[in-house]
């Protein structure tokens, strides 16, 4: 009896799973699409009139100091002002131990007397001998000596004037005064201690607070900027060909008197490529101190086609150097190099770099590149913050 001839189901699996296989194999998969250009949010540069202003980082440095240190060795007796106080220029601030210096100085007075007594019997003994050397009652030797005693006489009176100059001056250095007019700070010695000459240790600083300068940091470049800007009328000066400038405080108040300042007389560091320049506040109430930090405002005037940019626009490369992601006709990204000069509120103000019509990637940069392709919406300043990023 013959037997049916049977597949194995194995063998039909195995087929079934090939012919899917060699079906797939002659079919092409389905192509993705492209991903959408990154949107971003950009601003149109265009010139507007703007008032610039320049702040300068500086330190208050005092118009007069004065280190007031003995002049001769001594013991302080009197301390003649109160700390904290001011003082005029002369006024007696210590008084040193004067007894030993009014003793020399009495003594220097009392040799000039004897100088003096001595030249008139010099003298008188000259005028005798004159006469008589003419009639040969006296020989020309004697009347020589006595000429002789009678300069020295007078060379004594000149040494005699001397010590006692000397003596005086001693003796009044003995009085501590004031070099300048100012306010005195705390003694830095008291009453009973030995002041010696040549002390490095001071008695006192007396530090003259009105008017007081203000010690202004700029880049040299920026000088030349500011020189071209007074020539050209564009800062405008005072009679005295000064530049007024204004002063906000470290607590972000400003000044209310106004000062001045010159570009003269300053020196260019070679190690930073910055100068310092001084500016004159008057410090009637004393409100301003040496060492506080500061900064002085210069009015630049109006700028009719300043060219701003968003400060969230800039970012800097690895040398410090700002520059933007702008857009050219394609709506490709491309890296400008630019110079940016004073803060005018959350904008730069751009020197160069950019024109007019040029549009900045404001919020994306961090999401392009150079040649990307994009899609540009306006910038909307109310965007939150983790969007912008």
């Amino acid at each position: 009896m013959n037997r049916p001839f049977r597949i194995p189901v194995t063998a039909l699996l195995l087929s079934a799973a090939s012919l899917l296989v060699l079906d797939g194999c002659g079919r092409k998969p389905a192509q993705q699409g492209a991903p959408p250009p990154q949107q971003v949010q950009i601003v149109t540069i265009e010139g507007r009139s703007v008032h610039v202003s320049s702040q300068l980082p500086g330190r208050l440095e005092a118009f007069e100091i004065a280190m007031v240190r003995p002049q001769v060795n001594g013991v302080i007796q009197k301390r003649l002002f109160t700390e904290g106080a001011d003082v005029v220029a002369g006024q007696q601030l210590y008084q040193i131990d004067p007894s030993p210096y009014q003793a020399t100085y009495d003594s220097a007075s009392g040799q000039l007397a004897q100088a003096n007594a001595n030249a008139v019997t010099a003298r008188a003994k000259l005028e005798r001998y004159g006469p008589l050397m003419k009639a040969h009652a006296v020989s020309k030797q004697e009347y020589d000596d006595a000429l002789a005693a009678a300069r020295a006489a007078d060379a004594q009176i000149l040494i005699a004037k001397g010590q006692v100059e000397s003596a005086a001056v001693n003796l009044r250095y003995t009085k501590v005064n004031s070099p300048i007019t100012g306010r005195i700070g705390r003694s830095l010695l008291t009453v009973g201690a030995l002041a010696t000459t040549g002390q490095t240790a001071n008695l006192a600083v007396v530090t003259r607070l009105d008017p007081i300068f203000v010690d202004v940091n700029l880049p040299a470049i920026s000088l030349l900027r500011f020189r071209r800007e007074v020539a050209s009328g564009r800062i405008h000066t005072n009679p005295d060909n000064t530049v007024p400038v204004s002063l906000q405080m470290e607590d972000g108040s400003t000044y209310e008197l106004p000062g001045r300042m010159q570009f003269s007389e300053v020196n260019v560091d070679e190690a930073t490529a910055t100068v310092v320049v001084r500016a004159v506040f008057p410090n009637p109430n004393k409100l301003l101190l040496p060492g506080m930090y500061v900064h002085a405002t210069l009015d630049e005037g109006i700028d009719p086609n300043a060219l701003l940019v968003p400060q969230q626009a800039v970012t800097r490369n690895t040398h410090g150097d700002p520059q933007v992601f702008a857009l050219n006709a394609d709506d490709k990204v491309e890296l400008r190099q630019v110079a940016t000069g004073s803060a005018n509120g959350a904008d730069w103000i751009v020197s160069s770099g950019l024109k007019q019509g040029d549009r900045v990637i404001v919020v994306g940069l961090q999401k392009v590149h150079p040649g990307d392709k994009v899609k540009p919406v306006p910038f909307d300043s109310g965007t939150p913050s983790e969007e912008k990023k």
